[in-house]
């Protein structure tokens, strides 16, 4: 166990306000990180492609998308090994290191030579720092969800766990920004020679302001009162995940396999796919996405806010009926033309945003707080390693297979059904106390909440409750 100074607080309720903010900044600027990397990855992937790869324009964009798969393949290994670490030293330990190596990274993805100048060697040092990437990323999502909602109230959880998201969408945002303003003020040639990597280069300064955000917090509330306990149990994080909590790990599989296949082929893949198979300009399929992304972004904290009001699941059900009944018309319309896209495009961001708003709160809620940051981890990585960053490779196939363009929109029905049938079996956990070692939302739980109160000397801190 990782060692802390003065008393833990007993609740997330003792936290001020000021560093509530600081912990939600510290938080959001780690998946910003993250997703900028994605978004310059993904909406620079043609001239990643022809720096990087071999072949046909169509050969080297397939290699490019594959090599984004790659990295996915190994964040179930940061999973399982960031995971434990971080509910056995600390969730801000773990973020520190994560974040930095992340950064540094996608820096180094920038310096590498083109496969014109050292053949090979060009694709298999991108394919390990995309590695690098996913093993760093790994551990990056579920230290962040959890450091969100251990140190967020009860009742604003859902608020404040959609800042996290907020990140999201702002760092990719700001990667598919860079990427675009790049090739509208530069022109083709500058951009295939040099400008498509100067995006790269913003993740340092992303990464060390996110270093030294977490570095100046202490650990969550939740965290440090596990720890300050008289007689701190003894666990084996995963171990103890493994052997006493198959169900929600099964669970939260499920969920984010819907989560991240509408994730990954809307935001991911939509400007490849606007633009190889609907045939838009390069500057409208960028365009497209971007806008949309920017008007989710200022939606996110409104939808977050009403799922501490209506519960998460209500929040969830509508967003996966929406999508499975409205997916397949709106990828009609967006075949039609820009403003066709434009309200395509805007319909599926918003059925979206109650999932996305609420993962931050949803996902750590599945867990007690000894296993919490292995379980997400895990869980996360593992399904988003099968089913998330392989969606704009299998979306491309499957297009190529079947002729349809209609692919990515049947391949988000299936994964949104698997999500409900997932959906079915969790808790609902709005307002619900996450600290101790019991599943939060359960009987036990507030079993054991409820002896904590009766047992606490007068004036001494509740279990945060609303």
């Amino acid at each position: 166990m990782s060692s802390t100074t003065g008393d833990a607080p007993a609740t997330t309720g003792d936290v001020s306000p000021s560093l509530l903010r600081r912990a939600i900044g510290a938080s959001a600027i780690g998946n910003a990180t993250e997703w900028f990397d994605y978004g310059i990855y993904a909406y620079g992937v043609t001239y990643i492609s022809a720096a990087f790869f071999p072949g046909s324009a169509e050969q080297a964009t397939l290699f490019a998308l594959a090599t984004f798969a790659i990295s996915f393949l190994v964040r179930p290994l940061g999973g399982l090994f960031w995971g434990p670490l971080g509910d056995k030293i600390g969730r801000r330990a773990v973020l520190a290191m994560t974040i930095i190596i992340m950064s540094i990274a996608t820096v180094c993805i920038g310096l590498v030579p083109t496969y014109d100048s050292i053949g090979l060697w060009a694709t298999g040092l991108v394919i390990g720092l995309r590695m690098v990437q996913g093993f760093s990323t790994g551990g990056e999502y579920g230290g962040a969800a959890t450091f969100m909602a251990e140190y967020s109230p009860d009742n604003k959880r859902g608020f404040c766990g959609s800042f996290l998201e907020v990140g999201t969408l702002a760092g990719f945002s700001l990667g598919a920004i860079s990427m675009l303003v790049f090739s509208l003020v530069l022109d083709t040639a500058a951009m295939e020679s040099w400008g498509w990597r100067v995006p790269f280069f913003f993740a340092l300064p992303l990464g060390l302001i996110g270093l030294y955000l977490r570095s100046r917090l202490e650990d969550t509330p939740v965290f440090r009162e596990m720890e300050a306990q008289e007689e701190p149990q003894e666990h084996t994080p995963f171990k103890d995940l493994l052997t006493g909590y198959a169900r929600p790990l099964i669970l939260l599989f499920g969920l984010v396999l819907a989560l991240n296949v509408v994730n990954y082929t809307l935001l991911s893949y939509m400007p490849t796919y606007l633009e190889v198979e609907i045939g838009m300009s390069a500057s409208d399929a960028l365009l497209v996405p971007i806008i949309g992304m920017l008007a989710m972004t200022v939606l996110l904290p409104f939808a977050g806010a009403l799922s501490d009001r209506v519960g998460r699941k209500p929040m969830w059900w509508f967003s996966l009926i929406g999508l499975m009944v409205m997916v397949v018309p709106m990828y009609l319309l967006m075949a039609t033309n820009f403003v066709g896209a434009m309200i395509a495009f805007a319909v599926l961001g918003l059925l979206y945003i109650p999932q996305l708003a609420t993962i931050s709160a949803t996902f750590p809620s599945m867990f007690p707080t000894h296993v919490r940051y292995a379980g997400v981890a895990i869980a996360y990585n593992l399904s988003t390693s099968a089913f998330g960053g392989t969606a704009p490779l299998a979306n491309d196939a499957l297009i190529g297979a079947t002729g349809s363009n209609l692919v990515p929109a049947f391949y988000m029905i299936a994964a949104c059904a698997i999500g409900a049938v997932a959906l079915y079996f969790v808790t609902e956990t709005a307002n619900c106390s996450i600290r101790g070692t019991d599943i939060p939302g359960s009987e036990e739980s507030l079993r054991n909440l409820s002896r904590d109160v009766s047992t606490r000397p007068p004036g001494g801190p509740g279990p945060h409750t609303t």
